[in-house]
């Protein structure tokens, strides 16, 4: 029987097993135990898991920075894909999202997980050809 809920903190090291057998991680640093400590903490509705049984079968990070919407990190096991657990999972990112008024969500998605982009394109999500993510590697305090 699958379920939805936020995770919580002793999950942490769970979900990063998660990701490391779910997720496409190439061109990120690796994510630690105390990140995800620190998104549930800041917004402990912000990581939205799907379980079957006490397995977790789906993730997806619902971010709000008080103007837009983004999600990031959606994921499914790969035993557990074509069932709609990512539809489900954008669903209810979606559901968060009219809460706080906002107009528009977008989804980072590397260009190369190409069996990733028919999930957001039947979500209804279309890449913008017309922009390009920067990013910058910070170095943090240890």
């Amino acid at each position: 029987m699958l379920a939805y809920r936020s995770a919580v903190a002793a999950e942490a090291k769970a979900v990063l097993a998660f990701w490391a057998a779910a997720a496409e991680d190439s061109d990120r640093p690796p994510d630690s135990p105390e990140a995800v400590l620190r998104l549930i903490e800041r917004d402990p509705e912000a990581l939205i898991l799907a379980f079957d049984n006490e397995t977790i079968v789906g993730s997806i990070i619902v971010g709000w920075d008080g103007w837009r919407c983004h999600l990031y990190r959606l994921a499914v096991a790969p035993t557990h894909r074509r069932r709609g657990i990512a539809r489900t999972l954008i669903t209810l990112a979606e559901s968060r999202f009219t809460t706080y008024g906002s107009t528009r969500a977008d989804a980072m998605v590397l260009d190369t997980n190409t069996e990733a982009h028919p999930t957001w394109t039947t979500a209804g999500y279309t890449r913008q050809p017309n922009w390009s993510r920067w990013v910058k590697p910070l170095q943090t305090e240890r």
